[in-house]
């Protein structure tokens, strides 16, 4: 068996090992930290085909909801965890996420107000 195949046969056997000895409840934290990685990875995502379309870089408001998503999941999961660096490095994302979408919403409040 080459090297490759050995290293995946004991991940394998790990996972296997960590997922047996979980109780039901952390199983269901796992899939919320879990969750909250993917809302957080779609960002990049929806980016990515935003930009490809416009064929320039540019951030869609989605992104801004997709980072705060996911963020704040994975803050609860840090929590949940007491993860001291899940926890400090999820909070400030928190609020510069929940910013951007308040100055993108106040934008659009001010440009509706403009054209009436």
């Amino acid at each position: 068996m080459d090297l490759h195949a050995t290293f995946l046969v004991h991940l394998t056997d790990k996972l296997q090992a960590y997922i047996h000895g979980m109780s039901s409840g952390d199983m269901l934290w796992l899939g919320i930290g879990l969750a909250g990685q993917t809302l957080f990875m779609m960002r990049f995502i929806v980016q990515w085909i935003h930009s490809e379309r416009q064929k320039k870089s540019v951030i869609p408001v989605s992104f801004w909801y997709f980072s705060l998503l996911g963020g704040l999941t994975v803050l609860a999961y840090g929590f949940h965890r007491v993860d001291p660096v899940i926890i400090i490095g999820q909070i400030p994302g928190t609020f510069v996420y929940a910013r951007n979408l308040m100055l993108i919403h106040r934008a659009h409040q001010t440009q509706s107000e403009e054209e009436v």
